[in-house]
């Protein structure tokens, strides 16, 4: 068996996209991919909603963190892939190297206004967004 994709998805935060980023790959792609998350200013935590709506989605949100790209230094980084507009901007760390990057900008579902069904609906079409973008990728 071939060895699997390493992606790193980054965002500053590292509270929605980028943990639904991972969580798809891992959990819809594992087979192909090895899949984590990161942030550039980590929040420190899940935002709420990103766990909730997940979860109602049927993905496992066991063991899920807010983390710095700090902590990926040593996991042989095969693709790192931004999913905001402000990581894509951001200089990455040292150890990234020429690792090759992409930039899969996304909407930020935890910052919108709405009603809980507007809300679950940009959460998802964040997820089936991602989902797409990966299919295309692996």
């Amino acid at each position: 068996m071939a060895k699997p994709l390493t992606l790193l998805f980054i965002c500053t935060h590292n509270r929605c996209r980028s943990v639904i980023a991972e969580v798809v790959a891992n959990q819809r792609y594992g087979d192909r991919v090895l899949a984590y998350s990161a942030g550039s200013e980590p929040a420190g935590e899940v935002h709420p909603l990103t766990l909730k709506y997940l979860a109602e989605r049927g993905y496992s949100v066991a063991g899920l963190k807010s983390q710095s790209w700090d902590e990926f230094s040593d996991c042989g980084v095969d693709l790192a892939i931004t999913v905001c507009d402000s990581a894509a901007g951001e200089a990455c760390p040292m150890w990234m190297g020429d690792t090759q990057r992409l930039h899969w900008g996304m909407p930020d579902p935890s910052r919108l206004d709405g009603d809980e069904a507007t809300v679950r609906d940009a959460f998802f079409a964040v997820m089936d967004a991602l989902d797409a973008k990966l299919a295309e990728l692996v």
